[in-house]
């Protein structure tokens, strides 16, 4: 698709919000899987749950979104390289918190966007996907400093 128009690149960020959105759903079950911390176990599956809901707002399908794909690929090189139950959970924290951080900067794009262009409906969607990026990141530096790193620098 070439974008000729702003409202062009603006469907394409919503475009590529939404693969971006199918491609988390997929890592966040294969860190769940690879997590043996409970509570990581658990917000991680909270937020997949979150994102499949956060790709039903955007109703949209669109291309493979390159940054989110070698970020979810790194997370799955990392992983292999990390032995032991309680480093292989820091390193899924890290790697989910820099998952986190591309949908934060992503959202914040296309809210900016929309507000540009006049969308207030839309605007408010993604900033309400916006705000639970931020509450997912926060829960994961939660977690990290209260118990899985503590453990991790433990083992």
């Amino acid at each position: 698709m070439q974008i000729k128009n702003f409202k062009d690149m603006y469907i394409a960020e919503l475009q590529e919000l939404a693969n971006m959105e199918s491609q988390i759903d997929i890592a966040l079950k294969r860190m769940a899987d690879a997590s043996s911390h409970p509570s990581l176990k658990r917000e991680l599956l909270r937020h997949r749950a979150e994102t499949k809901e956060q790709s039903k707002r955007l109703k949209l399908r669109g291309h493979t979104d390159q940054a989110m794909e070698a970020l979810v690929n790194e997370t799955q090189k990392m992983l292999s390289l990390l032995e032991g139950d309680d480093l292989r959970d820091a390193g899924l924290v890290a790697s989910a918190q820099k998952l986190e951080h591309y949908e934060i900067a992503a959202y914040g794009t296309a809210a900016a966007l929309a507000g540009q262009l006049d969308l207030r409906d839309d605007q408010r969607m993604l900033h309400d996907s916006l705000e639970e990026e931020r509450k997912a990141d926060a829960a994961l530096t939660k977690l990290a400093k209260g118990e899985v790193n503590q453990d991790a620098a433990a083992a």
